[in-house]
Protein backbone atom coordinates (compact mmCIF):
# COMPACT_ATOMS: atom_id res chain seq x y z
CA UNK A 1 0.00 0.00 0.00
CA UNK A 2 1.26 3.12 -1.28
CA UNK A 3 1.03 6.05 1.00
CA UNK A 4 -0.33 9.53 0.18
CA UNK A 5 2.78 11.15 1.63
CA UNK A 6 5.38 8.92 -0.82
CA UNK A 7 2.87 9.87 -3.81
CA UNK A 8 3.90 13.46 -3.21
CA UNK A 9 7.43 12.87 -2.38
CA UNK A 10 7.85 11.13 -5.67
CA UNK A 11 5.94 14.07 -7.76
CA UNK A 12 8.78 16.71 -6.50
CA UNK A 13 11.38 14.54 -7.40
CA UNK A 14 9.75 14.20 -10.76
CA UNK A 15 9.69 18.16 -10.88
CA UNK A 16 12.42 18.73 -9.83
CA UNK A 17 14.42 16.48 -12.91
CA UNK A 18 12.81 17.82 -15.55
CA UNK A 19 13.33 21.38 -14.36
CA UNK A 20 16.75 21.08 -14.25
CA UNK A 21 17.48 20.62 -18.00
CA UNK A 22 14.90 23.09 -18.93
CA UNK A 23 16.34 25.99 -16.49
CA UNK A 24 19.62 25.16 -17.68
CA UNK A 25 18.89 26.21 -21.34
CA UNK A 26 17.54 28.91 -20.32
CA UNK A 27 20.35 29.72 -18.22
CA UNK A 28 22.40 29.24 -21.36
CA UNK A 29 20.34 31.13 -23.87
CA UNK A 30 20.32 34.33 -21.87
CA UNK A 31 24.09 33.68 -21.50
CA UNK A 32 24.42 33.56 -25.36
CA UNK A 33 22.43 36.27 -25.56
CA UNK A 34 24.01 38.73 -23.41
CA UNK A 35 27.40 37.63 -25.34
CA UNK A 36 25.92 38.90 -28.09
CA UNK A 37 24.52 41.93 -26.72
CA UNK A 38 28.35 42.80 -24.99
CA UNK A 39 29.68 41.71 -28.34
CA UNK A 40 27.69 44.05 -30.87
CA UNK A 41 28.77 47.09 -27.87
CA UNK A 42 32.07 46.49 -28.72
CA UNK A 43 32.08 46.89 -32.49
CA UNK A 44 32.60 50.04 -33.99
CA UNK A 45 31.29 52.19 -36.65
CA UNK A 46 34.15 53.43 -38.94
CA UNK A 47 33.26 55.60 -41.89
CA UNK A 48 35.32 58.13 -44.43
CA UNK A 49 35.30 61.84 -44.69
CA UNK A 50 33.85 62.73 -47.56
CA UNK A 51 34.58 65.08 -50.35
CA UNK A 52 32.64 67.41 -52.09
CA UNK A 53 31.39 71.10 -52.35
CA UNK A 54 29.91 72.66 -49.71
CA UNK A 55 28.01 76.29 -48.89
CA UNK A 56 29.48 77.09 -45.65
CA UNK A 57 27.87 80.11 -43.57
CA UNK A 58 29.72 83.01 -41.34
CA UNK A 59 28.10 85.43 -39.26
CA UNK A 60 29.01 88.90 -37.62
CA UNK A 61 28.00 90.75 -35.36
CA UNK A 62 26.29 94.00 -36.85
CA UNK A 63 25.08 97.49 -36.33
CA UNK A 64 21.92 98.49 -38.17
CA UNK A 65 21.76 102.49 -38.86
CA UNK A 66 19.68 104.67 -41.20
CA UNK A 67 20.79 105.97 -44.58
CA UNK A 68 19.87 109.27 -43.56
CA UNK A 69 19.69 110.50 -39.70
CA UNK A 70 19.96 113.56 -38.56
CA UNK A 71 19.65 115.76 -35.78
CA UNK A 72 16.66 118.91 -35.86
CA UNK A 73 18.24 121.45 -33.76
CA UNK A 74 16.85 125.04 -33.39
CA UNK A 75 19.34 127.81 -35.41
CA UNK A 76 17.82 130.21 -33.10
CA UNK A 77 16.79 131.42 -29.62
CA UNK A 78 13.17 132.01 -28.62
CA UNK A 79 10.29 130.16 -27.47
CA UNK A 80 8.60 127.59 -29.37
CA UNK A 81 5.68 129.11 -30.47
CA UNK A 82 4.44 125.40 -32.25
CA UNK A 83 4.92 121.69 -32.72
CA UNK A 84 3.25 120.94 -35.76
CA UNK A 85 4.08 116.71 -35.93
CA UNK A 86 3.61 113.74 -33.15
CA UNK A 87 6.07 111.62 -32.04
CA UNK A 88 7.20 108.82 -34.36
CA UNK A 89 5.30 110.48 -37.12
CA UNK A 90 6.24 110.21 -40.55
CA UNK A 91 6.80 113.15 -42.27
CA UNK A 92 7.40 114.36 -45.12
CA UNK A 93 9.91 116.45 -47.03
CA UNK A 94 9.53 120.06 -46.71
CA UNK A 95 6.86 119.25 -44.21
CA UNK A 96 6.76 122.06 -41.19
CA UNK A 97 7.86 120.73 -37.83
CA UNK A 98 8.30 123.50 -35.74
CA UNK A 99 7.70 127.41 -35.45
CA UNK A 100 9.88 129.29 -32.95
CA UNK A 101 8.75 132.89 -32.13
CA UNK A 102 9.25 135.15 -35.12
CA UNK A 103 8.44 138.44 -33.96
CA UNK A 104 12.00 139.35 -32.69
CA UNK A 105 13.27 138.54 -36.08
CA UNK A 106 10.37 140.43 -37.70
CA UNK A 107 11.21 142.99 -36.50
CA UNK A 108 14.93 143.18 -36.98
CA UNK A 109 13.81 142.36 -40.74
CA UNK A 110 11.61 145.60 -41.21
CA UNK A 111 14.47 147.37 -39.45
CA UNK A 112 16.74 146.29 -42.28
CA UNK A 113 14.08 146.65 -45.04
CA UNK A 114 14.10 150.81 -43.94
CA UNK A 115 17.79 151.09 -43.94
CA UNK A 116 18.11 149.60 -47.39
CA UNK A 117 15.10 152.28 -48.43
CA UNK A 118 16.76 154.94 -47.07
CA UNK A 119 20.35 154.11 -48.51
CA UNK A 120 18.82 152.93 -52.13
CA UNK A 121 17.16 156.38 -51.74
CA UNK A 122 20.73 157.94 -51.15
CA UNK A 123 22.41 156.20 -53.93
CA UNK A 124 19.68 157.36 -57.02
CA UNK A 125 20.41 161.33 -55.29
CA UNK A 126 24.12 161.12 -55.18
CA UNK A 127 23.79 158.95 -59.21
CA UNK A 128 21.58 162.36 -60.42
CA UNK A 129 24.93 164.49 -58.89
CA UNK A 130 27.39 162.45 -60.74
CA UNK A 131 25.57 162.02 -63.29
CA UNK A 132 25.50 166.58 -63.47
CA UNK A 133 29.37 166.60 -62.45
CA UNK A 134 28.22 168.05 -59.04
CA UNK A 135 29.91 165.04 -56.84
CA UNK A 136 32.98 162.91 -57.66
CA UNK A 137 32.70 159.47 -58.38
CA UNK A 138 33.72 158.28 -54.89
CA UNK A 139 30.89 159.96 -53.64
CA UNK A 140 28.42 157.82 -55.85
CA UNK A 141 30.92 154.72 -55.21
CA UNK A 142 30.57 154.76 -51.30
CA UNK A 143 26.70 155.90 -52.06
CA UNK A 144 26.40 152.17 -53.77
CA UNK A 145 28.60 150.11 -51.16
CA UNK A 146 25.96 151.57 -48.67
CA UNK A 147 22.91 150.55 -50.71
CA UNK A 148 24.41 147.27 -50.92
CA UNK A 149 25.46 146.73 -47.26
CA UNK A 150 21.75 147.82 -46.73
CA UNK A 151 20.33 144.55 -48.68
CA UNK A 152 23.07 142.77 -46.82
CA UNK A 153 21.40 143.27 -43.81
CA UNK A 154 17.98 142.70 -44.99
CA UNK A 155 18.86 139.25 -46.43
CA UNK A 156 20.40 138.54 -43.14
CA UNK A 157 17.17 139.30 -41.60
CA UNK A 158 15.59 137.04 -43.48
CA UNK A 159 17.63 134.32 -43.39
CA UNK A 160 17.22 134.31 -39.19
CA UNK A 161 13.32 134.60 -40.26
CA UNK A 162 13.20 131.57 -42.62
CA UNK A 163 15.63 129.96 -39.36
CA UNK A 164 12.08 130.27 -37.32
CA UNK A 165 10.32 128.01 -39.40
CA UNK A 166 11.51 124.33 -38.85
CA UNK A 167 11.13 122.32 -41.24
CA UNK A 168 11.89 118.41 -42.79
CA UNK A 169 14.84 118.14 -45.05
CA UNK A 170 13.87 114.36 -46.22
CA UNK A 171 10.80 112.08 -45.28
CA UNK A 172 11.57 110.25 -42.86
CA UNK A 173 10.52 108.89 -38.99
CA UNK A 174 10.44 111.55 -36.33
CA UNK A 175 11.90 110.66 -32.64
CA UNK A 176 10.85 111.48 -29.03
CA UNK A 177 10.17 115.24 -28.91
CA UNK A 178 12.82 116.58 -26.39
CA UNK A 179 11.29 120.35 -26.13
CA UNK A 180 7.44 120.88 -26.13
CA UNK A 181 5.50 123.88 -26.81
CA UNK A 182 6.13 127.08 -25.04
CA UNK A 183 9.79 125.98 -24.18
CA UNK A 184 12.52 128.59 -23.89
CA UNK A 185 14.66 127.41 -27.25
CA UNK A 186 18.48 128.49 -27.09
CA UNK A 187 20.41 128.06 -30.44
CA UNK A 188 21.42 124.75 -31.29
CA UNK A 189 19.27 123.14 -28.83
CA UNK A 190 18.13 119.68 -29.79
CA UNK A 191 14.47 119.38 -30.69
CA UNK A 192 14.35 115.73 -31.74
CA UNK A 193 15.90 113.03 -34.65
CA UNK A 194 14.89 112.23 -38.14
CA UNK A 195 15.69 109.17 -40.08
CA UNK A 196 15.89 108.09 -43.45
CA UNK A 197 14.94 104.19 -42.98
CA UNK A 198 13.97 103.84 -46.65
CA UNK A 199 17.46 101.78 -46.74
CA UNK A 200 19.45 100.77 -44.07
CA UNK A 201 23.24 100.83 -43.61
CA UNK A 202 24.36 97.78 -41.75
CA UNK A 203 27.91 98.04 -40.34
CA UNK A 204 29.67 94.74 -39.52
CA UNK A 205 33.68 94.05 -38.99
CA UNK A 206 35.51 91.21 -40.46
CA UNK A 207 39.08 89.66 -38.84
CA UNK A 208 42.49 90.61 -40.69
CA UNK A 209 42.41 86.69 -42.52
CA UNK A 210 39.33 86.81 -43.66
CA UNK A 211 39.57 89.91 -45.28
CA UNK A 212 42.37 89.19 -46.96
CA UNK A 213 40.55 85.61 -48.27
CA UNK A 214 37.72 87.62 -48.70
CA UNK A 215 39.38 90.35 -50.92
CA UNK A 216 41.52 87.73 -52.85
CA UNK A 217 38.38 85.95 -54.38
CA UNK A 218 36.59 86.94 -57.27
CA UNK A 219 33.60 88.31 -55.82
CA UNK A 220 30.08 87.39 -58.60
CA UNK A 221 27.44 89.63 -57.95
CA UNK A 222 25.55 87.34 -55.97
CA UNK A 223 28.63 86.57 -53.78
CA UNK A 224 28.12 90.24 -52.70
CA UNK A 225 24.71 89.40 -51.43
CA UNK A 226 24.54 88.81 -48.00
CA UNK A 227 21.56 88.55 -44.70
CA UNK A 228 20.68 89.76 -41.98
CA UNK A 229 19.78 87.55 -39.11
CA UNK A 230 17.83 89.79 -36.74
CA UNK A 231 17.54 89.90 -33.04
CA UNK A 232 14.75 87.23 -32.90
CA UNK A 233 16.60 84.78 -35.03
CA UNK A 234 14.56 85.56 -37.89
CA UNK A 235 15.96 86.38 -41.38
CA UNK A 236 14.90 89.71 -42.86
CA UNK A 237 13.11 89.27 -45.81
CA UNK A 238 14.99 91.10 -48.06
CA UNK A 239 18.71 90.71 -49.38
CA UNK A 240 21.20 93.02 -48.61
CA UNK A 241 24.60 93.45 -50.72
CA UNK A 242 28.00 94.45 -49.90
CA UNK A 243 29.15 98.34 -51.11
CA UNK A 244 31.63 99.90 -48.76
CA UNK A 245 34.63 97.79 -47.48
CA UNK A 246 36.57 101.14 -45.03
CA UNK A 247 39.90 102.47 -45.67
CA UNK A 248 41.94 100.83 -42.08
CA UNK A 249 41.95 98.61 -39.98
CA UNK A 250 41.60 98.93 -36.31
CA UNK A 251 44.66 97.73 -34.48
CA UNK A 252 43.19 97.05 -31.13
CA UNK A 253 40.72 94.35 -32.96
CA UNK A 254 42.26 93.20 -35.78
CA UNK A 255 39.69 94.21 -38.08
CA UNK A 256 37.65 96.06 -40.85
CA UNK A 257 34.89 97.52 -41.33
CA UNK A 258 32.21 96.78 -43.93
CA UNK A 259 28.78 97.89 -45.00
CA UNK A 260 25.94 96.37 -46.26
CA UNK A 261 23.16 98.22 -47.74
CA UNK A 262 19.76 96.80 -47.03
CA UNK A 263 15.98 97.74 -49.04
CA UNK A 264 13.77 98.38 -46.21
CA UNK A 265 10.20 99.01 -47.70
CA UNK A 266 8.41 97.90 -44.95
CA UNK A 267 9.85 100.09 -42.67
CA UNK A 268 10.48 96.83 -40.18
CA UNK A 269 14.45 97.56 -39.94
CA UNK A 270 14.89 100.72 -37.12
CA UNK A 271 18.24 102.66 -36.70
CA UNK A 272 20.25 101.06 -33.36
CA UNK A 273 19.05 97.64 -33.91
CA UNK A 274 21.17 94.76 -34.13
CA UNK A 275 21.60 91.75 -35.59
CA UNK A 276 24.38 89.48 -37.27
CA UNK A 277 25.33 89.79 -41.18
CA UNK A 278 25.18 86.33 -42.43
CA UNK A 279 27.92 85.56 -45.74
CA UNK A 280 27.79 82.44 -47.65
CA UNK A 281 30.90 80.76 -48.99
CA UNK A 282 31.33 78.11 -51.34
CA UNK A 283 33.98 76.03 -50.67
CA UNK A 284 35.17 73.57 -53.04
CA UNK A 285 36.10 70.31 -53.02
CA UNK A 286 35.62 70.47 -49.33
CA UNK A 287 36.40 67.34 -46.82
CA UNK A 288 33.73 66.92 -44.50
CA UNK A 289 33.59 65.38 -41.13
CA UNK A 290 30.71 64.22 -38.72
CA UNK A 291 31.18 66.65 -35.72
CA UNK A 292 30.18 63.33 -33.42
CA UNK A 293 33.42 61.96 -34.58
CA UNK A 294 35.44 63.96 -33.20
CA UNK A 295 36.13 64.83 -29.54
CA UNK A 296 38.08 67.72 -28.11
CA UNK A 297 41.22 67.76 -25.76
CA UNK A 298 42.29 70.75 -24.74
CA UNK A 299 40.76 73.02 -27.40
CA UNK A 300 41.97 70.95 -30.22
CA UNK A 301 40.06 68.28 -31.97
CA UNK A 302 40.60 64.88 -32.33
CA UNK A 303 39.59 61.43 -34.64
CA UNK A 304 40.16 57.74 -33.98
CA UNK A 305 41.99 56.59 -36.92
CA UNK A 306 41.41 52.77 -37.99
CA UNK A 307 45.20 51.89 -39.52
CA UNK A 308 45.24 48.60 -42.04
CA UNK A 309 46.22 46.56 -39.10
CA UNK A 310 43.19 47.77 -37.73
CA UNK A 311 44.52 49.56 -34.86
CA UNK A 312 43.36 52.81 -33.42
CA UNK A 313 45.39 55.92 -33.80
CA UNK A 314 44.44 59.18 -31.86
CA UNK A 315 44.95 61.89 -34.78
CA UNK A 316 44.64 65.58 -34.68
CA UNK A 317 42.66 67.68 -37.15
CA UNK A 318 42.18 70.75 -38.09
CA UNK A 319 38.80 72.44 -38.75
CA UNK A 320 38.42 75.27 -41.11
CA UNK A 321 34.56 75.88 -41.29
CA UNK A 322 32.13 74.74 -38.96
CA UNK A 323 28.52 73.42 -40.51
CA UNK A 324 25.11 72.31 -38.61
CA UNK A 325 26.92 68.54 -37.81
CA UNK A 326 29.48 68.79 -40.11
CA UNK A 327 33.06 70.30 -40.22
CA UNK A 328 34.84 71.01 -42.95
CA UNK A 329 38.71 69.65 -42.32
CA UNK A 330 41.74 71.40 -43.61
CA UNK A 331 44.67 69.29 -42.34
CA UNK A 332 45.35 66.28 -39.76
CA UNK A 333 43.53 63.37 -42.32
CA UNK A 334 42.34 62.45 -45.73
CA UNK A 335 39.27 61.48 -47.49
CA UNK A 336 40.67 58.58 -47.59
CA UNK A 337 41.12 57.51 -43.44
CA UNK A 338 38.55 55.34 -41.75
CA UNK A 339 37.59 57.15 -39.01
CA UNK A 340 35.81 55.96 -35.60
CA UNK A 341 31.96 57.22 -36.36
CA UNK A 342 29.91 55.51 -33.27
CA UNK A 343 31.94 53.85 -30.50
CA UNK A 344 33.88 56.74 -29.56
CA UNK A 345 33.96 56.18 -25.69
CA UNK A 346 35.01 52.00 -25.84
CA UNK A 347 38.06 53.18 -28.38
CA UNK A 348 41.07 52.79 -27.15
CA UNK A 349 44.99 54.32 -29.05
CA UNK A 350 46.76 51.45 -30.05
CA UNK A 351 44.09 48.81 -29.40
CA UNK A 352 42.75 46.90 -32.26
CA UNK A 353 39.49 46.76 -33.03
CA UNK A 354 36.68 45.15 -34.52
CA UNK A 355 34.40 47.49 -36.43
CA UNK A 356 31.31 47.85 -39.19
CA UNK A 357 32.33 49.96 -42.23
CA UNK A 358 29.52 52.68 -43.06
CA UNK A 359 30.25 53.93 -46.52
CA UNK A 360 29.85 57.94 -45.79
CA UNK A 361 26.58 58.20 -48.34
CA UNK A 362 24.82 56.25 -45.76
CA UNK A 363 26.54 57.83 -42.41
CA UNK A 364 25.78 61.34 -43.55
CA UNK A 365 22.30 60.53 -44.62
CA UNK A 366 21.87 60.17 -40.84
CA UNK A 367 22.93 63.19 -39.52
CA UNK A 368 20.31 66.51 -39.26
CA UNK A 369 21.52 67.89 -42.39
CA UNK A 370 24.69 67.98 -44.11
CA UNK A 371 26.40 70.05 -46.72
CA UNK A 372 24.32 71.58 -49.55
Amino acid sequence: MIHKTDTNLTMILLAGLLAGPFLTCCHKAESHAEAEEHHEEGRLIVTRPMKKDAVVTRDYVCQIRSCRNIEMRALERGYLESVHVKEGQLVKAGEPMFKILPLVYQAELKRAEAEAQAARVEYENTKRLADNKVVSDTELALSKAKLEKAQAEVNLAQTHLGFTDIKAPFQGLMDRLLLRQGSLVEEGDLLTTLSDNSEMWVYFNMPEAEYLEYASESRPEDQKKVSLVMADGRVFGHEGRINVIEAEFNNETGTIPFRADFPNPEGLLRHGETGNIRMKKTVKGAVLIPQKATFEILDHHYVFVVGKDGVLTQQRVHISEELEDLFVISGGITENDRIVLEGIRQAKAGSKAEYELEEPEEAFKKLKLHAE
